[in-house]
């Protein structure tokens, strides 16, 4: 069974992709949110956090503080690579298991560092989902309460399109002028051919 990765920048519309390849009957991984959950759920990912970062992540419920933990990492790349040597192998992990229980003609992975993280070389193919700057900080300013230095500030840390472009198989332009079905059923009969 076909693997296909997704990515793309903050703000760039992978999230809206992924609707689109679920709504066509695909499974679709979420990377980000399966390492919310493991954070939060997984006991060996919860005490080695606490061991890194301190217990002051967590909530008294037991949740974690994502803002806190956010705050400490954002400006440490040393930090950043902390968490993900924690809790990558065990999004990986959850993914090979959740693969092995799916039947279709292909399955979807999304994650926000897919190149970065060099997992795109498990994929067979790899989308990158773009969309002008102007526009993606005009989506994440409409549905996050934050500031648009914040968001600049954010999409600096990120891989640059131009570096992602030459990794990617495949890009789709979300601008809010170039139709994305036609471009995604396109796909969808590619993966399918190959799946």
């Amino acid at each position: 069974m076909l693997k296909v990765g997704i990515t793309g920048g903050i703000g760039s519309g992978k999230t809206t992709i992924c609707k689109f390849f679920e709504v066509m009957g695909l499974p679709v991984f979420i990377a980000d949110t399966e390492a919310r959950k493991i954070m939060e759920s997984s006991p060996v990912v919860r005490s080695k956090l606490i061991l890194s970062f301190g217990k002051e992540i967590y909530l008294p419920d037991h949740a974690l503080d994502r803002k806190k933990l956010a705050a400490m990492v954002f400006n440490s790349p040393l930090l950043l690579e902390k968490i993900n040597s924690i809790v990558h192998p065990e999004v990986h992990r959850h993914f090979q298991e959740w693969y092995n229980r799916q039947d279709a003609p292909y399955i979807v992975y999304e994650a926000a560092i897919l190149f970065e993280s060099g997992f795109y070389r498990q994929m067979d193919f790899n989308i990158l989902v773009t969309a002008p700057e102007e526009e993606r900080i005009k989506r994440i300013l409409l549905r996050e309460n934050t500031t648009e230095k914040d968001v600049k500030s954010r999409m600096a840390k990120q891989w640059k399109d131009e570096e992602k472009k030459k990794l990617a198989n495949f890009v789709i332009v979300n601008n809010n002028r170039e139709l994305i079905v036609p471009q995604l059923i396109e796909l969808d009969k590619k993966f399918r051919i190959h799946g």
